[in-house]
């Protein structure tokens, strides 16, 4: 079997979301017939929305390169932020990184165009919902939740992602609310924009439309590694 490029992973942004990624990323390799080639330095979840509050993403984008530099040195050849939160200073990031950064938002932006979707929900933290994703998906409407609402899905997404594991009482919350956005906002979609979402729903369980940043992201990052070396 060929070895895929060397995949540099930032953990700890939650650790669920490190350990969705690595697992995925290894069935999708041994799917391909290529091995796995990846390394992982444990990144201070508590730093990102500490930045965004203090409108500071230069100040995240230096402690994130600080983290690349070790990635480099452990031989990734491009690296993955494996959250949507995380990616808030994505600009000051590719400006100073000594590796490729496979971004989150270019395969969302395909699919949502491949599927002709227009009108969407997101599920997330705060930082996510209320900036859009940060802006960077063109062309499409985000309908805001109630203030209400807002509250209950970053509450439970955040403790979902300190936690690292899921409740069946929230995966009822988060089915249940994404059922009344979708009926009462005419949804095309809700989108999963947040890869700790992923304790919770799976391709067998998701009893609602729903676009799956995370796999996105994660069929991007196979499909870098199988380039030739």
């Amino acid at each position: 079997m060929n070895k895929g490029r060397c995949i540099g992973l930032f953990g700890g942004l939650g650790v669920g979301a490190a350990i969705h990624y690595y697992q995925k990323l290894s069935d999708a390799h041994a799917a391909r017939s290529l091995v796995l080639d990846l390394v992982m330095v444990h990144a201070d979840m508590a730093r990102i929305p500490r930045a965004i509050e203090a409108n500071d993403p230069a100040a995240l984008a230096q402690y994130f390169n600080e983290i690349l530099l070790r990635l480099q040195a452990a031989g990734a050849e491009f690296a993955v932020l494996p959250s949507v939160t995380s990616h808030y200073p994505l600009d000051q990031l590719r400006e100073i990184s000594p590796l490729p950064l496979i971004d989150i938002f270019a395969p969302l932006n395909r699919e949502l165009a491949a599927r002709n979707i227009r009108r969407v929900a997101a599920f997330g933290t705060r930082y996510v919902l209320e900036t859009r994703l940060y802006g960077r998906v063109p062309g499409v409407e985000f309908v805001p939740a109630t203030p209400q609402e807002t509250d209950l899905i970053h509450n439970m997404y955040m403790e979902l992602a300190w936690r690292g594991r899921g409740t069946p009482e929230q995966f009822a919350a988060f089915t249940q609310l994404a059922q009344e956005l979708i009926r009462r906002e005419q949804l095309d979609a809700i989108l999963l924009a947040g890869t700790d979402l992923s304790l919770l729903f799976d391709d067998t369980n998701t009893a609602f439309p729903a676009i799956d940043c995370a796999a996105l992201h994660i069929a991007a990052i196979v499909d870098q590694s199988a380039q030739p070396h």
